[in-house]
């Protein structure tokens, strides 16, 4: 196999006009019919997306999710890469896996199985590791890898490792599920054609690409037959949607909006430069559109942000925010930020940080800059000490308690519509309102799963094992 370079920019083809990957289901299904899988998930919405589409996929072919205190047949590790401490937690979740289950077949895949596949290859226990362009073929995979075990009669691991090159992944697999939740998640975009310099994400999923708009539209169709009411919409770039197929992102919201049946859509996350004032408009204006947006600023020092190598400004970034604010003045408005960055001196940070308190949202998302082999961000000067770093880590995760506590308190007394799925408490439900306000459920208020119903909203308090606040939701 050849060894992932460092340094993808130069090369790289386009990604194919494939996008979809569908093994059947019934091929082969003698092979896997019975057999007990652990699955374990790291990082982001999309890798919990995938991992639950690959399930009901091993579902389908006869395997069942292994219970807890089974030993399982098979373990499927999806990775994360994003950090140093990603990495560390997924050899954690390998090992602890081989030791959990011993014999069982071990296959990893994701952004860390790209990156380091040779290396994870070599770990005690793991027999297949598979790259990006493999991770539609895992039922197909698992079904030769096994059979040919059976066959040598063979008891140790195989430790083999399939992947290729980052400029040749081209290839987009779909995913929608809604796992163990109400909500759906449907993936429309892999991959990403921006380079910031502190980031690993293109050597690991390849070039943008994305499912056709029919193709999306029938999986959305597909969850509001069985039930679905919500539906996440996710990719690692989701506004630079179209580079397969020659469509938009506005496009595709569009025919969303019009599946029958879905009675919510939210998206997870897009670039702000990305986020046009026509789809900030459409969403507005929307049938199922939620007031509801997440977008990633990672620093609010524009000095900051050129080291970085993003695509706008502060000012850009507060005319996005401002333009949703006018709009839809009672939208959620999430934030990513990344603290501690090369080149983040003191007084970039405390620019960053009134830039931040300026801005009407309702939460931050805090991430520690760590440093990437292969990523352009080492050669800037200037590495923020560790103590610093987590100072400032800690004056945005107050900031961001506060904005959020006073987002929530401005509804105190209102009444929203929650839909309602099952909870951590016992016998208690809790849910989200169009404009994620997380809620549980007052004592004595009957709700139904799966039900969008309108709640008053009332006191605050700490979600049933979260470290989040909520409102309580009780009748009108």
């Amino acid at each position: 196999m050849e060894e992932l370079s460092n340094s993808i920019q130069d090369g790289i083809a386009p990604a194919r006009d494939i996008y979809i990957y569908n093994e059947s289901a019934e091929k082969g299904a003698d092979t896997l019919r019975g057999l007990k899988v652990a699955f374990q998930t790291l990082g982001c919405k999309l890798n919990f997306a995938e991992t639950s589409s690959l399930r009901d996929e091993l579902m389908r072919c006869g395997a069942r999710p292994a219970e807890k205190g089974e030993t399982a047949d098979v373990c499927i590790v999806n990775t994360c890469s994003v950090t140093d401490v990603a990495d560390q937690k997924c050899r954690q979740a390998i090992r602890r896996l081989t030791r959990q289950h011993p014999g069982a077949f071990v296959l990893v895949m994701g952004c860390y199985a790209q990156l380091k596949s040779q290396e994870i290859a070599g770990f005690d226990g793991v027999d297949l590791v598979l790259g990006m362009e493999q991770k539609g073929m895992v039922a197909q995979m698992l079904r030769e890898r096994l059979a040919s075990r059976r066959a040598e009669m063979k008891g140790e691991a195989c430790h083999e490792a399939i992947a290729v090159p980052t400029k040749d992944i081209r290839t987009f697999v779909p995913s929608c599920s809604c796992g163990d939740r109400t909500r759906y998640f449907l993936k429309v975009q892999d991959g990403c054609n921006y380079y910031c310099t502190y980031c690993t994400i293109p050597m690991a999923r390849g070039r943008s690409r994305n499912g056709s708009i029919a193709s999306l539209v029938a999986q959305a169709e597909d969850a509001a037959a069985h039930g679905g009411k919500e539906i996440v919409i996710t990719g690692v770039n989701i506004g630079d949607f179209g580079h397969s197929t020659g469509e938009t992102f506005l496009d595709l919201i569009r025919a969303l909006d019009r599946v029958e049946g879905i009675e919510r859509y939210r998206i997870s996350s897009i670039e702000p430069n990305l986020l046009s004032d026509d789809i900030i408009s459409f969403c507005a204006s929307s049938r199922a559109f939620m007031p509801h947006f997440h977008l990633p600023l990672q620093s609010g020092s524009d000095d900051v942000l050129r080291l970085m190598h993003r695509h706008y400004d502060t000012a850009l970034f507060a005319r996005r925010v401002e333009r949703i604010r006018e709009l839809m003045p009672d939208a959620f408005i999430g934030v990513d930020v990344i603290v501690g960055t090369r080149g983040e001196t003191e007084a970039f940070f405390e620019d960053s940080y009134r830039f931040i308190e300026s801005l009407g949202i309702s939460q931050l998302h805090v991430f520690s800059y760590s440093e990437r082999p292969g990523t352009k961000a080492l050669n800037i000067p200037y590495a923020v000490p560790p103590a610093e770093k987590h100072e400032r880590s800690q004056r945005l995760l107050e900031l961001s308690r506060r904005k959020h506590e006073e987002f929530y308190e401005r509804y105190i007394g209102a009444v929203r519509p929650v839909l309602w799925e099952h909870g951590k408490g016992e016998g208690l439900l809790r849910g989200f309102t169009d404009n994620y306000i997380r809620v549980e459920q007052a004592p004595g208020l009957a709700v139904a799963d799966n039900s969008i119903t309108p709640v008053r909203l009332t006191a605050m308090a700490q979600a049933a094992g979260e470290d989040e606040p909520c409102l309580l939701g009780t009748g009108i």
